[in-house]
């Protein structure tokens, strides 16, 4: 099974939420696909930092679509639990692990994500080698972690893939080890020099 934690790559994941706020202000729907989620570390941290950005009423018009390929068949009943035990919430702020976790009724050394996050996640098995999106409109699209495992010929096509399902001027954001390819660099323009944070053109 994939490891991964909460709160990591905050740096990416701040600025993103940066630039990504001001844009959807006032959208009754704000929709976010986070490709390659593992068992739902990344996405529930963007909407932590979203919905403290936000505030709870504008962040009830956020939607994330979370995908894996997951062979293992575990992650959508982790994701939908959302119940973490404490190593993989080892980095989450003490104020943020008072707002947004409790512990009552889960077994020792586990936490459960509150409703309100929860419910803005929504899980379901997807292979990006498909080409097939899940979608279109998205205002942010997260690939993080995945596409260093791709040939980069796949790497281009799934890009590709992802500018067409993204909205107008929508952002997307990847790992920072991934520059984006010179075949497809006009299609997007980096919006920050020290995150891989993208704006579609056109």
């Amino acid at each position: 099974m994939a490891f991964t934690f909460f709160f990591r790559d905050t740096h990416t994941l701040e600025h993103t939420a940066k630039f990504l706020v001001p844009e959807v202000a006032g959208r009754s729907r704000v929709r976010i696909w986070d490709a390659g989620c593992a068992f739902g570390p990344e996405p529930y941290t963007l909407a932590i930092i979203l919905a403290e950005k936000m505030g709870s009423f504008a962040f009830k018009n956020v939607y994330i679509d979370a995908t894996d390929i997951d062979e293992s068949g575990q992650f959508g009943s982790i994701i939908g639990n959302g119940v973490y035990s404490n190593e993989e919430l080892g980095r989450i702020p003490d104020e943020t692990m008072i707002k947004y976790f409790s512990n009552n009724d889960t077994p020792d050394g586990y936490y459960k994500i509150n409703e309100s996050i929860r419910n803005r996640v929504k899980y379901q098995k997807h292979d990006l080698l498909s080409l097939n999106s899940i979608g279109e409109g998205f205002s942010l699209i997260i690939c993080k972690n995945v596409l260093l495992h791709f040939q980069y010929a796949e790497r281009i096509e799934v890009i590709k893939m992802f500018h067409k399902s993204l909205a107008s001027g929508a952002f997307f954001a990847t790992e920072q080890t991934q520059k984006m390819p010179d075949e497809i660099n006009h299609l997007f323009e980096q919006v920050v020099s020290d995150a891989q944070l993208y704006r579609k053109i056109g």
